[in-house]
């Protein structure tokens, strides 16, 4: 195989004919031609030469007839700056030869070093450093334009901590420029404090450092400008290493966060707060009482949950209109306020009811004083829109320990109470007693039945369509089981799906449903009806069982339902559970194509945080929600908040629970993908929803 050889073109500026003859005599000896020399006598000639490009390298004599001196060596570097220039010996110095080098030049040659060897291996060296320079200079500047180019700001720091480098967005984040902040200290140019305690926080480079490895910064970080100007920001410091893995510094890379810290509390705050009152809503009560409970738990302490509904509200409300219905409840939420310490909540609940926690009691009967302190405010005229309204509440009563250890069964059972309240007259309190509560014997004679169930084949599945807002169209299906009950009839999930959970059946249950959808899906497929997406709800234990991954691909390889017709529903609780490992089977079952979908959104904890993690394609919206939908525009901003939230996540928002044409335009107008309800069509059996499906192939559209 034939090797190709460079070669390189040698421009030899010198006036003296003997050590001319030497430099092409000694590159001549180097053999295989791989040099090329051009012999010019005199300075002019040679910058003609080299405005010509095309030369590699400059053999060069300080002492020519048209110049002389260091001048000859400086004007040469301007003419081609790219090209490596070697000192010829000649009549020059030794001095002035180092004082070229010191200008720029490669090397300096003596004449008596002109042998071929010493001659090539220098030309090469300096042909070999240049390129190598060259490329280094390419790749600096290409780091640079990059860094430059970047939205991060970025900022370097060398292992004593001083700053070596900011690119542009760092300069106008740190309020430095880069010449002025280089060699200065870490924390004179990148003022950074914890936004809550607005005290500094920690230096995130000698963390990186000392930790040799990458950090983040601190959370709720701070950046401080020059002039004082204060931004939220949010990123990490990564050491520096050099070619033995030793730590010369760091690089810190962060960003702006203030807008989006900013819109995640505005969004925060819409989801946890009522938009008429702004009282705490249900999902900040729960959280407050769970907090409560666990202090109360460690103290040995006791708190009460008041649950108030307002007495003919509802009569007002239709009578003299929303407005004023409104305007009422804000009138109630600031009695209650002051009603109340300021260490105790007060939420919304939706509509006329109202629950408060108070977060430590010495006895109950602090509760009571407090509940006929409300009852007395209330009963007090409300001046209304210039006419004076009267309303009266029944109240009822939990009290933990006893009557419950866990938010949910604290409300429920003074929801409880409340009812025994209303029972009893209205305008009245009633703790909760353990006899109010006639589901838990309904509940144990369920439980009983619902273990052979299953072997019965007592279970059947209903279907209801998923609808395009716009268009009509049959978009999906979910599918939702009853209960045929041998005793009470058709049962709905909520009077025995927790039974099921409890008594541990659940799993079985969850997998025959799973099976059934799957198998009635392709069933319709081969009878030729549209291929719809399949949507099935998982329940947390469900979902929590080890073998659910493997139950899901097992029905799917069964029933021959390709995986992208399946959508599996879950809860916000469901994902609460153990976040680590449900956010491993959600990416296993979404590699397996299945779709996933949160169910009842906004009813539970309605972080942004799972929604980024978790790999969802449609958010639900729960029927709460959309029954607030109003004329008010202010009514309806929670369910405004969450198709925003949906959208800027890029998830397929679908509205559950619509009732009415209001109700649909709302959410047509504020760009909510798909819905279903009772509008367009209630749960059907399966030989009804199959003659739904053909009579939308025959064009027909549900309005």
């Amino acid at each position: 195989m034939n090797k190709t050889i460079s070669i390189h073109k040698i421009l030899l500026i010198e006036s003296d004919q003997t050590p001319a003859n030497e430099v092409r005599a000694a590159l001549a000896e180097a053999g295989s031609g791989s040099f090329e020399v051009e012999w010019v006598r005199t300075l002019s000639e040679g910058l003609e030469r080299l405005s010509g490009k095309g030369i590699d390298a400059v053999l060069l004599e300080l002492s020519l007839p048209d110049s002389q001196g260091i001048v000859t060596f400086d004007k040469v570097f301007a003419a081609a700056p790219e090209v490596p220039i070697l000192i010829l010996g000649g009549n020059a110095s030794e001095a002035l030869a180092m004082e070229a080098v010191g200008h720029g030049a490669q090397d300096h040659l003596p004449l008596n070093h002109l042998d071929s060897y010493s001659l090539t291996r220098a030309l090469r060296n300096a042909i070999e450093r240049k390129a190598i320079e060259d490329a280094l200079y390419d790749e600096k500047e290409r780091a640079l334009v990059t860094l430059n180019s970047i939205g991060d700001a970025v900022l370097c720091t060398d292992v004593s901590g001083n700053i070596t480098y900011l690119n542009f967005v760092a300069e106008t984040m740190t309020g430095w420029r880069r010449e002025e902040a280089t060699g200065k200290p870490l924390a004179e140019v990148f003022r950074i404090i914890d936004g809550t305690s607005r005290k500094s926080a920690r230096d995130p480079m000698e963390m990186a450092v000392e930790q040799n490895r990458t950090v983040g910064l601190t959370v709720n970080c701070v950046l401080i400008r020059r002039d004082g100007f204060e931004s939220a920001i949010e990123d990490s410091a990564a050491p520096i290493h050099d070619r033995a893995g030793l730590v010369t510094g760091a690089v810190i890379v962060f960003h702006d966060v203030s807008a989006a810290r900013a819109m995640s509390l505005q969004m925060t705050h819409a989801a946890q707060h009522d938009v008429v009152t702004n009282l705490p809503n249900r999902l900040l009560l729960n959280d407050r009482i769970t907090q409560a409970i666990a202090l109360a738990r460690r103290q040995k302490k006791t708190i009460a949950v008041i649950f108030l509904d307002l007495d003919r509200f509802k009569y007002i409300n239709d009578s003299l209109g929303h407005a004023t219905g409104d305007q009422l409840i804000q009138s109630v939420a600031k009695r209650l306020l002051a009603c109340v310490r300021a260490s105790d909540t007060i939420s919304r609940q939706g509509g006329d009811e109202f629950a408060i926690l108070l977060s430590e009691i010495a006895t109950p009967e602090d509760a009571a004083k407090c509940a006929t302190h409300i009852l007395l405010s209330l009963s007090e005229p409300h001046s209304i829109g210039g006419q004076d309204l009267r309303i009266v509440g029944s109240i009822g009563i939990s009290v933990y320990p006893e009557d419950g250890e866990d938010a949910e069964t604290l409300i429920k059972n003074a929801d409880t109470a409340m009812y025994h309240a209303k029972e009893c007259g209205r305008n009245n309190f009633q703790f909760f007693k353990l006899e109010m509560n006639l589901k838990a014997v309904e509940r144990q004679t369920l439980e009983g039945s619902l273990r052979c169930a299953l072997e019965r084949k007592e279970f059947l599945l209903h279907y209801q369509p998923k609808v395009n807002l716009n268009t009509g169209e049959i978009t999906g299906v979910e599918a939702l089981i009853r209960w045929q009950q041998p005793d009470r009839g058709l049962l709905q999930p909520s009077q025995f799906v927790s039974i099921a959970e409890d008594c541990g059946v659940i799993v079985q249950i969850g997998r025959w449903v799973l099976r059934e959808a799957c198998r009635q899906a392709r069933a319709w497929q081969e009878a030729g009806l549209p291929p719809l997406p399949m949507a099935v709800n998982v329940s947390a234990v469900e979902f929590s069982d080890n073998g659910f991954v493997a139950g899901v691909r097992a029905i799917l390889s069964e029933t021959g339902l390709e995986s992208r017709y399946l959508e599996l529903e879950l809860t916000e609780s469901v994902l609460m559970e153990d976040a680590e490992s449900m956010a491993a089977v959600l990416q296993e079952l979404k590699a397996m194509g299945v779709h996933l979908a949160v169910d009842d959104f906004g009813t539970r904890y309605s972080s942004l945080s799972y929604l980024r993690r978790f790999p969802f394609d449609a958010l639900k919206i729960d029927q709460s929600f959309v029954n607030q939908i109003s004329s008010d525009p202010d009514e309806s901003a929670m369910v405004s908040a969450i198709i925003n939230m949906g959208k800027s996540l890029k998830h397929i928002v679908i509205a559950e629970g619509i009732e009415t044409q209001q109700q649909r335009a709302y959410l047509r107008a504020h760009c909510c993908a798909e819905g279903q309800g009772f509008l367009f069509s209630p749960p059907l059996p399966a030989t009804e929803f199959a003659h739904l499906l053909q009579t939308s192939m025959a064009g027909t559209v549900i309005h």
